[in-house]
């Protein structure tokens, strides 16, 4: 089942909306739970449904299955006369790892061009003799799913304008698959952690890498240079798992303008994120509405390819099963002469 949280045009609020086959409607599932005499307050949004645990997934397939029928049944919405937003408009929290070694090898390999670049060429010609460079993570990345924290108050949704930090030249994209916890749990087992899963999404990871680079001299891990308004986009839907089979073998893949600037696979995480949610949840509460970032599929920023995002231009995250995910990254200037 494909959730997301949109809004009518010209409405004021939001509903919960469920795909139908056909993928050309939707439906309002609190205005179908009421339909079918129930309250649907279990779907007054997405953290309350999530709340509702089971019971409310249940419900929302029945709701689905019951409602697969002529678009002028109770509660169907046709997806053109809707805002996709966030699926998940305000997370509980949100945990970014770095689960791809090949994005964090190079990610250095770019950051040791600008500072010695006979460095980074010499590890690259090792790689390919060897197979191995000799740039790598520390030994701690190995041992255990490493990750910082961000701000949910800074979250948008498909098709939203990020809009760019006054504070950088250097404004990146980050092609993301995340899960969304779906119970409560605290020292969870990787053996039981997929029961903790609520639904998969994409997971835009904007930074302001000039930035980053200055700030993080002091040891203390990224801050400001991913944290600003609307530089979290999560969407455009949060997949319930029995519609992603095997998580670890998706294909994506991130556009600019239309151009393809990479492709992968969710398969070449280190850390699967049952091990990322056995980790964080130990000694820690975890909560329905917690996001779990996987970190950037190798190739999956401007940063790997020295390469930069430019106001106005589109980026595009695609992943199987879950979608495109779509913004545009605009200047203030550009903002007040559209509004």
């Amino acid at each position: 089942m494909k959730l997301a949280t949109c809004v009518r045009h010209g409405a004021a609020f939001p509903f919960l909306g469920a795909q139908l086959s056909g993928k050309q409607t939707l439906l309002d599932l609190r205005s179908a739970a009421r339909s079918a005499g129930d309250s649907g307050d279990v779907f007054a949004d997405m953290l309350t449904y999530l709340d509702g645990g089971d019971e409310a997934l249940q419900r929302a397939h029945e709701l689905v299955e019951q409602t697969d029928r002529p678009p002028e049944s109770a509660g169907v919405v046709p997806v053109g006369d809707v805002q996709l937003l966030s699926p998940l408009p305000r997370p509980r929290s949100i945990r970014d790892c770095l689960a791809f070694e090949q994005h964090y090898i190079g990610a250095m390999r770019t950051v040791a061009k600008w500072k010695l670049a006979p460095l980074a060429g010499l590890d690259r010609g090792i790689a390919r003799v060897l197979g191995r460079g000799f740039l790598r993570p520390p030994k701690v990345w190995y041992e255990r799913p490493i990750y910082y924290k961000g701000n949910p108050a800074s979250v948008v949704g498909h098709e939203a304008d990020v809009q760019w930090p006054s504070f950088t030249e250097k404004l990146d994209f980050e092609l993301e698959l995340a899960v969304v916890i779906g119970q409560t749990g605290k020292d969870i087992s990787v053996q039981r952690a997929r029961e903790w899963i609520a639904g998969y999404t994409i997971f835009n990871d904007f930074s302001a890498r000039d930035f980053q680079m200055y700030e993080m001299k002091g040891r203390l891990g990224p801050a400001k240079s991913k944290d600003f308004d609307t530089g979290n986009v999560l969407g455009p839907w949060l997949v319930t798992p029995d519609e992603i089979d095997d998580p670890y073998n998706l294909r994506m893949s991130a556009r600019v303008n239309g151009e393809e600037w990479a492709s992968g696979t969710s398969g070449d995480m280190r850390f699967t994120f049952e091990e990322m949610i056995a980790a964080i949840s130990q000694d820690e509460t975890l909560y329905p509405g917690d996001v779990i970032g996987s970190g950037t599929l190798p190739g999956g920023c401007g940063l790997e390819l020295d390469r930069w995002l430019k106001p106005g231009d589109v980026v595009e995250l695609e992943i199987d099963r879950i979608g495109v995910l779509r913004n545009r990254v605009v200047k203030p200037q550009q903002l007040s002469a559209m509004s």
